[in-house]
């Protein structure tokens, strides 16, 4: 793959778009902490959305290893483009799902006792805590290579790549875990 396909960079863009994508991770945050309180009475069921959470996070897990693939080994930026922007529209087809899941759905406890439930624990906390960081993370990291500021994004790239990797691989590993429990 050629330069070509490397955004010029545009620092008038990036500090035009850089505080819509804090306001708007700052809201994304605060609504996604807000769910436990709000709840919205509904005949339909939702509970099928944990299982579509559990496949979407799946299939977003391969697309971020295709995407390291087709980066590191392939060098083929265009295709690890596209493939960045459809996990990142995975992504946002998750956090709608999910706010319509929590705000409609009772919450499901873990129904296991012993050493398997501090393991369920251990991972839903990791899981939960670094959901919240990674979301601003993917925003930032994609404006920065959108905006042509590519060493910026490939340094926090570094970091933002295996946090996304855990919470969408443990997303489903908990969802398999919890899935007796519904």
């Amino acid at each position: 793959m050629t330069l070509n396909n490397i955004p010029a960079l545009n620092e008038s863009l990036y500090k035009r778009l850089r505080p819509i994508a804090l306001v708007f991770s700052i809201i994304v945050i605060l609504m996604v902490a807000s769910l436990r309180s709000i709840h919205w009475e509904t005949n339909i069921s939702f509970i099928w959305l944990a299982g579509f959470h559990s496949t979407v996070n799946a299939i977003t897990a391969i697309g971020l290893i295709l995407a390291y693939y087709f980066i590191k080994i392939k060098k083929d930026i265009k295709r690890h483009k596209q493939l960045m922007i459809l996990n990142i529209i995975l992504s946002g087809v998750f956090l709608l799902s999910y706010v319509v899941y929590h705000i409609t759905t009772p919450e499901t406890k873990y129904c296991f006792e012993g050493n398997i439930r501090y393991l369920y624990f251990v991972l839903l906390a990791t899981h939960i805590i670094l959901a919240a960081i990674i979301m601003p993370m993917v925003i930032f990291t994609f404006l920065r290579a959108y905006t042509g500021f590519i060493p910026l994004h490939k340094k926090m790239a570094r970091w933002a790549f295996p946090v996304w990797l855990y919470v969408a691989i443990t997303g489903p590993i908990l969802y398999l875990m919890l899935r007796p429990c519904m």
